[in-house]
């Protein structure tokens, strides 16, 4: 049983990790070269109309008061208007249709890594140093070596361009014209009850999701194993074994559930790294998510857009550290006095 306490007391350390990010997003940006006015205005735009927009935009204010109004404003979701990626559209309009995208695909791979690599790691830590041990070893320790801009085309040539049996780009194939409900493209044909665009767009995923699921899962299958292997050393495991417990129902009812939190660790951890290196698996496959939107935005000086996705990713990532220190508490109870 989780304790309401705990609960309250992780999501109040939230407040000053978000602060701190905020703060230092700030910072950056108004560290970092470049005139937000003149990127609006345009190059060849007079002086006059750049300084008109800056102070539209309470650029010539001082810095403690665009601080103070950037925070009031973070608090209440406004996070300004695009400048040039979406021109006059609020971020948080530009960030509702593309934070889904990331999302959904950061999911599948998890989840994939997930279902693969926890029962491979406990298949190496009971059979040790068997062939099958050796065997996951030798895949995990593969998995963590390939990078993802290496192995995602890797998989593209070899299902789309050899077997040909997957797309290779994009999220569903254009013939389809579904209007987005929650973003997830593949929710979305569900709901609107749409098989063939369901299949489409599952086809369309299955390889972004099996790149990034495949080094999701050795990293959990090492780990799993690793700690699998510490847990079954110790004392309570011989001493159930030696009062005449089946080894299988010792592993899984007293061993698994005490390694599981290392790994936990890792996958919410992954996660958050998933969110924010997605540009690389959404550039490979041709899918326009928040990562590469935030390169986009770097790229023209659309410094709302910057800020706000930084900050959506602060929130997320914390938001997932918050799940991963309720699931400590449901694992071990003692964690939480």
């Amino acid at each position: 049983m989780i304790s309401k306490r705990f609960v309250i007391k992780r999501l109040l350390l939230l407040v000053p990790v978000l602060f701190g990010v905020a703060t230092f997003v700030f910072a950056i940006l108004h560290l970092a070269p470049g005139d937000p006015a003149r990127v609006i205005a345009g190059q060849r735009a007079s002086e006059q109309f750049v300084q008109q927009i800056r102070v539209e935009l309470g650029l010539n204010d001082p810095i403690w008061v665009q601080y103070g109004r950037f925070l009031l404003e973070t608090v209440q979701l406004e996070l300004g208007k695009s400048y040039q990626i979406q021109k006059g559209v609020p971020v948080t309009e530009v960030l509702r249709y593309k934070l889904p995208v990331t999302i959904e695909m950061a999911l599948y791979g998890q989840f994939l890594g997930i279902l693969f690599g926890i029962p491979l790691g406990l298949l190496g830590a009971i059979k040790q140093d068997s062939l099958s041990d050796h065997l996951t070893r030798v895949g995990a320790l593969t998995g963590i070596s390939v990078p993802i801009y290496w192995s995602g085309p890797l998989v593209i040539l070899l299902f789309a361009q050899v077997f040909n049996v997957l797309p290779a780009s994009g999220r569903i194939a254009t013939t389809f014209d579904i209007q987005p409900i929650t973003g997830v493209i593949t929710i979305d044909t569900l709901i609107r009850g749409n098989f063939a665009a369901f299949q489409s767009a599952a086809a369309h995923l299955l390889l972004p999701s099996m790149v990034i699921g495949i080094y999701s899962m050795a990293l959990i299958s090492r780990m799993m194993r690793s700690s699998m292997l510490e847990v079954i050393r110790q004392d309570y495991i011989r001493t159930a074994r030696a009062k005449g417990q089946g080894a299988r129902i010792t592993m899984m009812k007293h061993g698994f559930r005490n390694a599981l939190i290392p790994v936990v660790t890792v996958i919410g951890i992954q996660f958050g790294t998933l969110l924010g290196g997605a540009v690389l698996t959404e550039t490979v496959f041709g899918i326009a998510g928040i990562g590469t939107l935030l390169v986009s935005a770097i790229q023209v000086g659309d410094y709302p857009v910057v800020q706000g996705t930084v900050l959506m990713f602060a929130f997320l990532f914390t938001l997932v550290n918050l799940g991963v220190d309720i699931t400590y508490s449901y694992l071990d109870p003692r964690i939480d006095q």
